[in-house]
């Protein structure tokens, strides 16, 4: 039986993209596990070094259960290429929806999340096609789309 995963991305500031996705994505900040006041006990717990430890909060998870946990890992090397792996958040409704109705919740999605600190990329669309969706990235500059 395959196990749960969690998702991880690298990062300079955990908490800023810890309380960014959790936004976007309708997720909550991680409760520290049973019995320990923060994360922070637990990774101490655990015997993880001092310097490895970050203020604020770096795990988020979906509050209805079903979606992975995301850990925000603390990493000193910068961002330097194209992502292998991102995101899509869907935020069109159905295919069945006009294109300008789908288009218009794209949209008003990419400026919900640019007001919490994502930058657009563009537009994903190509002509004749019954699809729309915009390329962003997030506070970091990792990106990802909606669609």
């Amino acid at each position: 039986m395959p196990g749960r995963i969690q998702l991880v991305i690298d990062c300079a500031d955990p908490d800023r993209l810890a309380q960014f996705w959790a936004a976007a994505l309708g997720y909550e900040l991680a409760p520290a596990p049973a019995g320990f006041a923060t994360w922070n006990d637990f990774y101490r717990e655990l015997g993880g070094p001092e310097e490895d430890l970050v203020d604020g909060s770096d795990r988020i998870s979906d509050p209805e259960g079903h979606g992975p946990s995301i850990w925000f890992h603390a990493v000193p090397d910068a961002k330097v290429v194209k992502n292998r792996l991102h995101l899509d958040i869907h935020a069109s409704g159905v295919r069945t929806d006009p294109i300008e109705t789908r288009r218009n919740r794209v949209d008003a999605e990419a400026r919900r999340l640019a007001d919490l600190g994502a930058t657009f990329t563009g537009a994903l669309s190509e002509e004749g096609l019954n699809h729309y969706a915009v390329g962003m990235k997030d506070p970091e500059g990792n990106e990802f789309d909606i669609n």
